[in-house]
């Protein structure tokens, strides 16, 4: 079975013929008729890579930076619930992959392991801790101490949320989760709410942002933002780094895709601070077009669990070597041998060359 994991499509077709129904329609589900589910992944293919020749790209260099912190290549594990419905070990597979290839975690409050055993499980690697602000605003403040006395290196605010958005297959089969699953994250009191919205605060405003950055001096991403006014509202509240993200095509059906929001978002950032992308990401193409439309790096979340279900922390490092590894041919084959060689006339939309016929 190896030897067929070639690309990232393998990994999901294994995991849809063996994850239970629950387990299986939750993962895979986006909102109302998943248009911007299918529209994450087309999206990325109406790019065009604009290769140079003749760069001497007999060495690459992969590494980068974010806020500051030092990976070995710009594809990090975006935050995704209920690891342990894809594979026992759950996080803690996830956090020990992410180890192994030197990249950056992204830990789910919704995690199935809690933020100190993540820690216990992988203490060397890089790892950030996504949050909302829950109505229980010391609740919440308690999340940030607890991710702070870990050695998270930073936060990241999901703003995408005030009410959940429909997911018609976790609905048709009522979801629940398996008895074994736990959030260890949320407190006793209120983890029996943990699936409904009253957790969730429909009345928050950018001072939410505000707010997280008076509670801790770590840096605050915030997750969620598709359009240039938002990137620019995040920015002047204090954002440390946006994400453009459309939560994975969970929330709001028919809103843009991430790599089509990106160049707007970066562009009314104007450097201010870094944007990442998550969404749709499946080859290491798509990683080099999001790097040359200004993403500082990527992040993967079905992916991610889907290598989980294939053989846990081994099939997640194998899903994170395939793109480290394509990522580098791409950029081999396009004339860059460094990171900061990927510019944005690497790419151009199709539309360019559907006008000049």
């Amino acid at each position: 079975m190896a030897d067929r994991m070639v690309c990232l499509d393998d990994f999901e077709e294994y995991a849809m013929q063996t994850l239970p129904r629950n387990a299986r329609d939750y993962y895979r589900s986006g909102a109302n008729d998943q248009q911007t589910l299918q529209d994450n992944r087309d999206a990325f293919k109406r790019y065009r890579l604009r290769p140079r020749m003749l760069r001497d790209v007999s060495r690459r260099d992969l590494h980068t930076t974010i806020q500051g912190q030092s990976i070995d290549f710009p594809v990090g594990i975006a935050p995704t619930a209920f690891h342990r419905m894809a594979h026992a070990e759950g996080e803690v597979a996830t956090a020990k992959a992410a180890s192994a290839m030197g990249t950056c975690l992204i830990l789910a409050t919704y995690a199935t392991t809690s933020i100190e055993d993540v820690v216990k499980a992988a203490p060397d690697s890089l790892k950030w801790f996504q949050l909302f602000i829950f109505k229980d605003r010391d609740f919440t403040r308690r999340l940030v101490q607890r991710a702070e006395n870990c050695n998270y290196k930073a936060l990241v605010l999901t703003v995408d949320t005030p009410v959940l958005g429909k997911r018609v297959a976790s609905v048709r089969e009522k979801f629940v989760l398996p008895p074994h699953v736990r959030t260890p994250n949320f407190e006793v009191s209120i983890e029996e709410d943990v699936l409904t919205e009253s957790v969730y605060d429909a009345s928050l405003t950018w001072d939410a942002v505000r707010l997280l950055k008076s509670w801790t001096t770590l840096p605050v991403i915030v997750k969620g933002v598709l359009t240039g006014a938002d990137a620019a509202l995040a920015v002047s509240s204090g954002a440390d780094g946006i994400m453009v993200s459309n939560h994975g095509a969970r929330q709001l059906d028919y809103v843009a895709a991430t790599i089509d929001a990106l160049s707007e978002v970066v562009k009314a950032v104007n450097g201010r601070c870094e944007v990442y992308l998550d969404g749709g990401v499946r080859t290491g193409t798509d990683v080099l077009k999001a790097l040359a439309l200004g993403a500082s790096a990527v992040f993967i979340g079905r992916p991610v669990i889907y290598g989980l279900a294939y053989k846990g922390q081994e099939g997640v490092q194998r899903v994170l070597e395939i793109l480290k590894d394509e990522l580098s041919l791409a950029m081999a084959l396009s004339g860059c041998r460094s990171i900061g060689e990927i510019q944005k006339s690497l790419v151009i939309h199709e539309s360019y060359y559907l006008s000049r016929l």
